[in-house]
């Protein structure tokens, strides 16, 4: 929970200049009776759509928790940044399955999606829907415009370059997403006027070079990592966004940055501003926001980002069966999410982040996707305190989403080292990793040896500590695993033991989204990723 910015809700009618932005026709001018010429002239209105910006990672419209959606095509609840973001990463893997059987998510489970899937093409709005934000207020935001404003408080002004390098940061995040999920995708900036012709489709090679710049120009303009900027990009959370892109910079341009990846780890893990939290579980219960190990979060708050997506879907959806709501913070149970058995497969005796799965009345296989007791319960985010003080709100949650911590920075630190990353060592790679496991067990019993530092372990490793903080689809693609009948989990290519009628998992195609059909029909300049 963070109560440190502006909230959504509070910031939302700043943004309805651009709030009727459905897809990425920059064609298509959203209509509004609120105008550069007059938000704009209010020095507050700068924050609050920063804040906006923000929020987008975590509301899924204007006033919340549903009526006026940012996104339209899909239920709003269903639309949320993080909930389609989350399903994306999650759901077509080893770690996660839904049980619903709304229109997109029976093919989320079984890696079956079309380029008309509900969740693939909300997902890439949602990319979009931020980059067009983003763009808008770094046009609004230049020092031309502040003075053409006759806006010249220096507090305004430095707080400005403060707020330009955080959008920066945000697109950035996005465009990320938008390469990891989708492949080559428009690079859309400020220069991109709406209204203007449909964007070209760039290569992938390029928006990784582009977020590679961007992040490397502003690392040195973020506000400074603290309590006050808990929930805004800092110098830290920069680096950790440019580590999870060089770690994958093999998988999106052909050539691999280990080094570089490793570098950024060190930055961030140098840092001195973070560190490991004690308890495991603290990380996701309702104040992890006093986390010293959260890097970047998407802030929650029951009373003031009220959506049902975000930790609010996750925390519902993880309830069902004999499992009391109560117990974790929340009104009611969704009966939708349960571990696929390969992650509980996970966790050897001992590991205590396995502790908080739910096993009663639960069984280990997912013989039924639609039977909520098929498959292990693993309430993971909760909406309790760690000191028992009760949430602010029962129906939505106050508990942040860790997207960067540091737990995850000594992972990548020792990945790239054994890929041949250069400036760091085996020896502290293993010291990393077993900080980790002594967390894990309480003690040294899950330590292990350099020999068994190996690169299938860090997967695995990655697997236990980072279990559905949606990272799984990446690292398996990464491996070569996530497609192909190397390895097979339940329901990967529609059948309960991961195989299908050919006896091959899945096509190798499906690493990548498809662009969704409206908008390669819509725009002469895209085209289709290969196999759909």
């Amino acid at each position: 929970m963070n109560l440190t910015r502006p909230t959504a809700r509070a910031c939302a009618a700043t943004l309805l200049l651009l709030a009727a932005a459905d897809c990425t026709d920059l064609t298509v001018e959203p209509k509004s009776t609120v105008t550069e010429s007059n938000i704009f002239n209010d020095p507050n209105s700068y924050q609050a759509f920063l804040a906006r910006l923000y929020a987008g990672l975590a509301v899924s419209g204007q006033q919340g928790p549903a009526g006026l959606p940012d996104i339209s095509g899909i239920d709003e609840g269903f639309s949320q940044y993080l909930r389609l973001y989350w399903e994306t990463e999650e759901l077509p893997t080893d770690e996660a399955v839904i049980a619903w059987n709304d229109i997109g998510l029976p093919e989320m489970n079984t890696q079956t999606w079309t380029s008309q899937s509900r969740m693939v093409v909300a997902m890439y709005y949602r990319v979009y829907f931020q980059v067009v934000l983003a763009n808008e207020f770094l046009r609004q935001s230049t020092a031309a415009k502040l003075a053409e404003r006759n806006q010249n408080d220096p507090t305004l002004r430095t707080n400005i370059r403060f707020y330009r390098a955080e959008a920066r940061f945000l697109r950035a995040l996005s465009y990320w997403h938008g390469i990891d999920l989708f492949g080559d995708i428009p690079l859309v900036t400020e220069s991109n006027l709406i209204g203007g012709p449909p964007p070209a489709q760039s290569t992938r090679t390029d928006v990784f070079n582009f977020i590679v710049s961007e992040l490397n120009a502003i690392i040195d303009s973020l506000p400074p990592p603290g309590a006050s900027t808990y929930g805004r990009a800092t110098g830290p959370a920069a680096s950790m966004l440019l580590a999870e892109v060089y770690l994958n910079a093999g998988v999106y341009t052909g050539t691999p940055h280990w080094t570089e990846a490793l570098t950024a780890a060190q930055a961030v893990i140098g840092s001195g501003a973070y560190s490991l939290d004690t308890s495991y579980r603290h990380l996701f219960l309702a104040d992890n926001n006093t986390s010293r190990e959260i890097i970047f979060a998407i802030t929650q708050d029951g009373k003031r980002t009220q959506t049902y997506g975000g930790v609010t879907f996750l925390a519902h959806a993880s309830c069902g069966g004999s499992m009391s709501n109560g117990t974790y913070g929340i009104n009611g149970c969704w009966w939708g999410l349960r571990l696929k058995p390969q992650a509980d497969s996970f966790y050897a005796a001992g590991d205590n982040r396995a502790g908080y799965f739910y096993t009663s009345g639960q069984t280990l296989a997912v013989t039924s996707i639609g039977d909520f007791t098929k498959g292990i319960a693993a309430p993971k985010y909760q909406n309790v305190t760690s000191t028992g003080v009760p949430p602010s709100d029962s129906a939505f949650v106050d508990t942040d989403f860790p997207m960067f911590r540091l737990g995850e920075a000594y992972l990548i630190y020792a990945e790239a080292v054994l890929r041949g990353g250069t400036g760091g060592n085996v020896a502290q790679a293993l010291t990393y990793v077993n900080l980790l496991r002594e967390r894990a067990y309480g003690g040294t019993s899950g330590d292990i040896t350099a020999g068994q530092l190996t690169l299938d372990f860090i997967l695995a490793e990655r697997g236990r500590e980072l279990l559905w903080e949606a990272h799984r689809r990446t690292d398996l693609i990464r491996y070569g695993l996530f497609t192909g009948g190397a390895y097979l989990w339940a329901w990967k290519g529609q059948d309960p033991n991961g195989t299908n009628s050919a006896g091959i998992a899945t096509d190798s195609h499906l690493d990548l989204y498809p662009l969704p059909y409206s908008e390669v029909v819509a725009n002469p300049n895209l085209k289709q990723n290969p196999g759909y």
